[in-house]
């Protein structure tokens, strides 16, 4: 690697202030476990990083919020979360989605902010975080006119992904909190599908959350991710669910519909036909996942 400068700053909001907009090369580092791998690869070489873990401890705190829903502050590793009883109360499905993320080493120093923020589209919670209808909080320098935002702002995670490695995130806007809204009976799970080992990055992973009443589904949201350029929302699909009954042939229709509303991306992990395949099969299953737990 080559040498580069490290910024220590106190706390989140002097972070933002050290962030060059100008230069890509100045860029803030948290766990480092993806940023550390793309500079050993030559793939980033920094001039300069600002890092996060000096910032004040609430940014690390996790807690019910007043309504009954989940604040996790945004350097709260993947351990912390996952060993989290405020987090399996409000939110079991973060939980359990943590169990095979990636691994106890990366886990141990990966920050839920950085998860989010990379934008790569093969995470596994940013498709859970968008069924449980989360939101982010960010920080900019105060009074910070260059992206048309000051201050901070709230922002859906569904709005947080561009493209494939981007955000609609500005250069210097950190992500201080999450927050997870209450969710008045949904039932939720994740689905990950690996050509390998369990805690593989996913060929295929979908989220889903869903109310229901009686065996009828009343209401349905569906996320596809590593098979997209982003966590995309199955529109169709959902729609197939809402306000059917709970049986099979509801679930296959579903599945029919899921494969057939998105643009899949082939990769290592397999090609776009067998993606929309896996899409076609294990959209249903996940939503019988959801309906069990």
């Amino acid at each position: 690697m080559t040498p580069f400068e490290l910024a220590e700053p106190r706390t989140l909001r002097e972070a933002a202030e050290l962030i060059d907009t100008d230069d890509p090369s100045v860029r803030p580092i948290a766990g480092g476990t993806a940023l550390m791998l793309m500079m050993k690869a030559g793939m980033f070489q920094p001039v300069k990083l600002v890092s996060l873990r000096g910032v004040e401890t609430c940014y690390s705190e996790i807690g019910a919020t007043n309504d009954g829903g989940l604040r996790i502050g945004a350097m709260t590793t993947l351990t912390a979360l996952a060993h989290s009883a405020a987090a399996l109360s409000a939110a079991p499905v973060i939980v359990r989605t943590l169990k095979t993320l990636s691994n106890v080493r990366v886990r141990n120093v990966a920050t839920l902010g950085g998860h989010l923020a990379h934008g790569d589209p093969h995470m596994d919670l940013p498709p859970v975080m968008m069924v449980l209808g989360a939101r982010v909080r960010t920080l900019l320098p105060a009074g910070d006119r260059t992206s048309g935002l000051a201050g901070e702002r709230m922002l859906e995670v569904a709005d947080l992904y561009a493209g494939y490695y981007e955000t609609t995130l500005a250069r210097n806007e950190l992500i201080a909190d999450i927050i997870v809204p209450p969710q008045a009976g949904r039932r939720a799970a994740y689905c990950k599908i690996t050509t390998r080992a369990a805690d593989d990055w996913p060929t295929l992973g979908i989220a889903v959350s869903l109310k229901m009443e009686d065996h009828v589904i009343t209401d349905a949201r569906l996320v596809v991710s590593a098979a997209t350029e982003k966590p995309t929302r199955l529109a169709a699909a959902e729609a197939v669910l809402r306000g059917a009954p709970f049986d099979p042939k509801t679930l296959a229709r579903c599945g029919e519909a899921a494969a057939a509303e998105v643009e899949m991306a082939a990769d290592m992990h397999g090609s776009a036909s067998y993606k929309r395949e896996l899409l076609r099969v294990y959209a249903a299953r996940a939503v019988r996942m959801a309906a069990n737990t």
